[in-house]
């Protein structure tokens, strides 16, 4: 699976006919615009989208919004689809921080949220957006982003949450510093006067003023259930007698009312409607495509749901995708548990999974065949899934996954068990990662016909694999005889012809001769990784390998070396239009010819360094930067303020393949010895 991003996430939801208006909350969220934050949060059916839908029609400014699922609990996934939503009014914002997010080793959220809100300055106009179903998320990490987020929010972006829960926000500090503007349940309940307009215009009802005063008072203002109820008596006689009984908790009021909503319709509606429940998302061909009559159009029966008000929204302007009220889609299939057969049902899973498979929803598709119990289905999509995820980062999406298959299924597939084992290594999950390598390794010891294997070419390069993981946690625990040893074994073992799993071993390697103090090692190794990556035609791997190369150097004392290494690869990016990638370059140089008294050409190439720094995706740049700043001061005496920026390196320090041996405490402790 790629790292697509859903268009229909990102569209506002069309404005409904005849919907009743709310002039007087919108004036609320006019005003809310002073505010950094406006949080609508209400159980489910109180309008909250509705309302933000016709305020923002009527608004000026420009809007982006993301609609959230309980997909995007992964913060990488969270943040691309942010941007993405960004990007829909500003179109060149966030370019820089995505590839951040997707890169090998992604920086602190700190980091990347700081770039964010230096491009959210820049923007010349004010700009909503909105995050609708934030509820879904439900992730302490995202949360504790978007409060640093929110407390550094630039003012020409206005936040707006529509909730079904309290986020874990700063909110009581946001209402003492008034940055917060709340609408909750008291706010978006009905009154009386719009309950008349709703029930007798909107659903056509013609009730008198005391059947309406009850029915609100019954509902306290719930829209949901009153336009429940207001579906139970169309065509209804006895509608006073309907409206005394229309007593109880809202769980089981809502239950008999769409048991009465299901009944009033055509049995083939009825069927749509229960079959279909079990998608999140559903268009006419995917309607067409698990219905087990073929008489009925997905099509038409999609436009007559959306007039009948049968609770199915629209999630664009062309109708061709929607999705059902979540209360009524949970209830639907509550009814379809228990109308229709085990088998049927699993059947419907089925067909929902080919089709998504087909058109390229494997997410969804997986989670189809999960809820069908076919195990055997979904491990073959996790495994095939797994490079395209694994390069677009989504490890802990696909981890997420596989979690849910059966140890049993598996163990019988040792490429799935060592890709569960690079996903953990990817985490930082050395004992997991280490346990599924475990599993792999047994399974590679029954015989072929034991096992499962769907992705061939990975299971050839399986023990080479498997050798690099172990030598990647080795790595990370600081185990660096043992890194030599998988990693020379993994070269040994990798297929000829794969020059990028060559690299990435060569690179670990590389590290750990550097770590033991064999310079000359790890110098060749870095000089064969560049080479090979011009030969393979990645341009960004072979420039950012060139600073990397000239590290070395200077580590060794060859400045003239590692100018010239320096050189060579700004004009390699230059004829590759990569120089977006060589702030590493100029601020190496920048300190080598201040190194060597040049301070013409050390200005020049400083100032360059920090220009295209803004724009860095590469992880350590910020700990770089400070660093090289923090010896400018000590150089000009300014030892307070060299203290000062070696305290910021060292909260911007990102764990690289490069040891760290010159660790900022040491570097500090110089500095204190010079002070006395």
């Amino acid at each position: 699976m790629s790292a697509q991003i859903l268009a229909t996430k990102l569209y506002i939801p069309p404005l409904r006919e005849n919907v009743v208006l709310r002039p007087q909350l919108v004036e609320r969220l006019n005003e809310s615009m002073r505010h950094k934050l406006t949080l609508v949060s209400a159980p489910a059916g109180f309008g909250k989208t509705t309302l933000l839908v016709e305020w923002l029609a009527r608004h000026g400014y420009p809007v982006a919004w993301l609609s959230l699922d309980d997909d995007d609990k992964d913060p990488s996934r969270f943040w691309s689809y942010f941007i993405a939503a960004l990007q829909t009014v500003v179109s060149d914002i966030g370019g820089g921080v995505l590839t951040a997010l997707q890169s090998p080793q992604v920086p602190s959220i700190e980091y990347i949220l700081a770039s964010l809100l230096n491009e959210i300055a820049a923007i010349q106009n004010d700009l909503i957006l909105v995050l609708d179903d934030y509820h879904s998320v439900d992730s302490k990490p995202i949360d504790s982003a978007l409060a640093f987020l929110i407390e550094r929010l630039p003012p020409r972006l206005h936040l707006v949450i529509a909730t079904r829960e309290d986020p874990d926000l700063p909110l009581a500090r946001m209402r003492a510093r008034d940055q917060l503007t709340e609408l909750r349940v008291k706010d978006l309940r009905f009154t009386e006067t719009e309950a008349v307009e709703f029930l007798n215009q909107t659903m056509d009802l013609h009730l008198t003023t005391e059947d309406i005063t009850a029915l609100e008072t019954r509902t306290e203002g719930w829209i949901a259930g009153l336009q429940l109820a207001g579906l139970s008596m169309q065509g209804l006689e006895d509608t006073a007698g309907f409206i005394r009984s229309f007593t109880g908790s809202h769980r089981f009021v809502l239950d008999y009312l769409l048991e009465e909503v299901l009944h009033r319709q055509p049995e083939a509606i009825q069927k749509f409607l229960l079959q279909t429940s079990i998608l999140e998302r559903m268009s006419a061909p995917l309607c067409d495509a698990i219905l087990f009559v073929p008489s009925i159009s997905g099509q038409e029966t999609l436009e007559y749901l959306e007039r009948a008000n049968l609770f199915v929204i629209p999630l664009d302007h062309e109708r061709k995708w929607y999705r059902y009220h979540h209360l009524f889609r949970d209830l639907l299939r509550q009814q379809l548990m228990t109308k229709m057969k085990s088998g049927e049902t699993v059947q419907v899973y089925i067909l929902a999974s080919e089709w998504l498979e087909a058109n390229g929803d494997i997410a969804e598709a997986f989670h189809h065949a999960i809820s069908a119990s076919d195990f055997d289905r979904a491990a073959r999509m996790a495994e095939s899934a797994w490079d395209a995820m694994n390069e677009s980062f989504q490890m802990a999406v696909w981890l997420g996954w596989v979690n849910q298959l059966p140890a049993e299924v598996r163990r019988i597939r040792p490429v799935l068990c060592t890709q569960m084992g690079s996903a953990y290594m990817d985490m930082g999950n050395i004992e997991a990662s280490e346990s599924s390598l475990r599993d792999a390794e047994l399974c590679l010891k029954r015989p072929l016909g034991e096992i499962v294997i769907v992705e061939a070419e990975q299971f050839n390069s399986l023990p080479a694999r498997i050798a690099f993981a172990r030598a990647y946690n080795a790595q990370a625990q600081n185990r660096f005889s043992d890194v030599v040893r998988y990693a020379e074994l993994a070269l040994n073992l990798a297929p000829k012809d794969d020059d990028f799993m060559s690299v990435q071993i060569s690179t670990l390697l590389m590290g750990t001769h550097w770590a033991n103090g064999n310079m000359e090692a790890s110098c060749k190794l870095m000089s064969d990784w560049v080479e090979a990556s011009k030969q393979a035609e990645k341009i960004f791997f072979a420039v950012a390998g060139s600073f990397g190369k000239a590290d070395i150097l200077i580590a060794q004392g060859r400045l003239r070396d590692a100018i010239q290494t320096y050189h060579q690869a700004l004009e390699f990016a230059a004829a590759h239009h990569a120089e977006l990638h060589t702030a590493h370059h100029h601020l190496g140089l920048g300190m080598l010819y201040h190194e060597t008294g040049e301070d013409d050409r050390s200005a020049q190439h400083l100032q360059k360094g920090f220009e295209l720094g803004e724009q860095s995706t590469i992880v350590d740049w910020a700990y770089r930067k400070s660093l090289a700043q923090a010896f400018l001061k000590e150089s000009e005496g300014n030892l307070d303020d060299a203290l000062d920026l070696l305290n910021e390196a060292q909260r911007f320090y990102v764990r690289t393949p490069t040891p760290n041996l010159r660790p900022v405490d040491a570097l500090m402790a110089c500095i204190y010895l010079k002070q006395g």
